[in-house]
């Protein structure tokens, strides 16, 4: 068995923004240390929102580069396509065996979709839910299980999926566990204010509020976005809060103590305009994001790069899943 697997799946729906990057990339990839890692698109995920074929392979391509772009170092962490794990499939639908149609019923995805079913009058309250939909907790606890993972990075928000996949494990061990048993994983849970980025209007940053800041905006459209920010009328001359500015609660994640440390000194002694905060704030981001924003444009303009390196992942995820698969066939009486 497996000892110390750190596993994170990334969905390859829409572009990244700057909350993603300070909420969940860099935490992930500095929590890994010590751990063996393994990082997957979640390519099939994906398919329960994105039915345009063009606009999976572009999306796939756009969040595997992203990760590269921002330091996911390839020989260190196995990288690599979750649909080119059969295994996981096949578990899928061993695990499907045992996992009971109530707890499905209970997942917090699919009481939602119900939910907007209900509100919006629809008599038929599975109306417009797709079987993958329903099955995603399943085949979510497949794509950790496969690999042994034992710590899996995971909002708040998303704790039931951990709690799901360790329920389905317990299931299969319980029956099967003098033969093989899975490892239960943990969820590694992050939801301090230093992982929380707030948005252009001051709530935390997501698409679905339309307050985000796309992560590789070029140069320009970056200063554009920044200065965009809504603020006061203070006067410049005057005192002002840092602590209720969200530019300088923004700037606070992508410059130095000693930065943060003399804007704040100048905002509260007056003299500093929100004008100058949001040019400091622009030469912080651009700064740590610059070179990323470059390597992420080579990984797309590039037809093969992205593609060896995922197909070089491929091999050493695959030779866990055979092993893991083969211990569960041999458990379950499939040889």
């Amino acid at each position: 068995m497996a000892a110390n697997t750190y596993l994170t799946g990334i969905k390859p729906t829409g572009d990244f923004h700057l909350g993603n990057y300070v909420g969940a990339i860099k935490p992930a990839l500095a929590a890994a240390e010590g751990y063996d890692t393994f990082y997957f698109i979640a390519d099939y995920h994906a398919l329960n929102i994105i039915k345009d074929a063009d606009e999976l392979r572009q999306s796939i391509r756009s969040g595997a580069a992203t990760w590269l772009a921002c330091g996911l170092d390839p020989e260190r962490t196995v990288f690599y396509r979750q649909s080119s794990i059969p295994e996981t499939f096949e578990l899928t639908t061993i695990l499907s065996t045992l996992t009971p149609k109530g707890l499905m019923n209970r997942a917090h995805a699919y009481k939602a979709a119900r939910d907007r079913n209900t509100e919006a009058g629809i008599a038929e309250l599975d109306s417009g839910i797709n079987m993958g939909l329903y099955n995603y907790p399943v085949l979510m606890a497949a794509d950790i299980l496969i690999m042994e993972g034992e710590r899996v990075p995971v909002g708040r928000d998303q704790s039931q999926h951990i709690e799901y996949t360790a329920d389905i494990a317990g299931y299969f061990n319980h029956r099967y566990g003098d033969s093989y048993s899975f490892p239960v994983p943990k969820g590694v849970i992050d939801d301090s204010e230093a992982s929380i980025l707030p948005g252009t209007d001051g709530r935390k940053m997501s698409k679905s509020y339309d307050n985000h800041i796309p992560l590789f905006l070029p140069e320009k459209k970056l200063r554009k976005a920044i200065n965009r920010i809504p603020t006061d009328s203070t006067p410049v001359e005057d005192p002002k809060d840092p602590d209720t500015s969200i530019p300088f609660q923004l700037l606070t994640h992508f410059a130095d103590a000693e930065k943060v440390a003399d804007v704040r000194q100048r905002l509260e002694a007056g003299g500093m305009g929100w004008g100058d905060l949001k040019k400091e704030l622009f030469e912080a981001v651009n700064t740590e994001l610059g070179p990323k924003r470059e390597r992420y444009e080579e990984l797309m303009a590039s037809e093969t790069e992205l593609d060896e390196i995922l197909d070089s992942g491929l091999e050493r995820a695959r030779s866990r899943a055979r092993r893991v698969l083969g211990d569960v066939r041999a458990a379950i009486g499939i040889d």
